[in-house]
């Protein structure tokens, strides 16, 4: 078990991340939030890249700064920004991480063998690195973070580059990944972590705003999310009294999906919210913002 005690990050006078209290078990949890608000802080804690202003990180009731290289061995990291050797086969390179990691040397062809396989590279295993698609590049780094069979794996936006075939392989994998271990995945994109965590953690402003099911998550604005028509001259008045969250023209018509706290019109039609809704109504200012 992974717990996060009263954990506190600053940076100067800046407060990043403020009395986080968190328990992890095996499972797949996506920790969503937009850019900045500070996934990858929390991510760099858990991971032991920087150090809490305040509180602990503890698993299985040891603090994980003291278990040092302890807890490094049993940790799979995939950072946002993945660096890597171009002249290296991906063969070559996993072979190579393995010798910094320590991985026995009788044992690390077959290992790579086997990740390169997993992450559907096996056919490429001898190709340079910079014949490499970014999609290629990024099933590297996924295989690197296992290779010493972690109990905790680590992701930072981790399908960046992948298209969609490739995404739906990747969550597939975390799936079967997630039964003996736990998974973190740190994203933005929603659709990454919809079908596959069990639960989703999200940070605002500093602190925990939920840690749970996506179904539960989302009742927190059930009975709120509502579609309906209007002309596309009425839209911009809309947006203005409404939380708008999608858009599509149809039939000469404006068809429109919508956070509302007003009692509900007779064109509206209530929807069941989904974690997308919940995410763009949780972070519409700060969405604005970056627009």
């Amino acid at each position: 078990m992974l717990i996060v005690n009263n954990l506190t990050k600053k940076f100067g006078n800046f407060t990043v991340l403020e009395e986080i209290n968190l328990e992890l078990i095996n499972g797949v949890y996506g920790l969503l939030a937009p850019n900045g608000a500070g996934k990858t802080t929390l991510i760099k804690l858990l991971s032991t890249l920087i150090f809490p202003t305040k509180g602990e990180i503890l698993y299985d009731g040891e603090n994980i700064i003291k278990l040092d290289d302890c807890y490094r061995d049993i940790l799979g990291y995939l950072p946002q920004d993945f660096g890597y050797y171009k002249n290296y086969t991906a063969e070559e390179f996993l072979i190579y991480l393995s010798a910094l990691k320590g991985i026995e040397g009788s044992k690390t062809k077959e290992r790579v063998r086997e990740l390169l396989k997993l992450v559907a590279l096996e056919d490429v295993s001898k190709k340079k690195l910079k014949k490499f698609s970014g999609g290629m590049i990024q099933r590297v780094g996924i295989a690197q973070a296992l290779l010493n069979d972690p109990k905790i794996l680590i992701l930072d936006e981790p399908t960046a580059g992948l298209d969609p075939k490739e995404r739906v392989r990747f969550r597939n994998l975390l799936s079967e990944l997630s039964r003996n271990r736990i998974v973190i995945v740190s994203t933005h994109i929603v659709s990454d972590i919809e079908f596959i965590a069990n639960e989703v953690i999200m940070i605002k402003d500093h602190k925990i705003l939920h840690k749970d099911s996506i179904k539960n998550i989302c009742k927190t604005i059930d009975g709120k999310v509502y579609e309906t028509e209007i002309e596309f001259d009425n839209a911009r008045e809309f947006r203005n009294k409404h939380i708008a969250l999608s858009e599509k023209q149809e039939d000469g018509k404006m068809k429109i999906r919508f956070v509302s706290n007003d009692e509900c019109n007779d064109t509206w039609v209530k929807v069941s919210p989904n974690l997308e809704d919940l995410f763009l109504y949780e972070y519409s200012e700060s969405l604005e913002g970056k627009k």
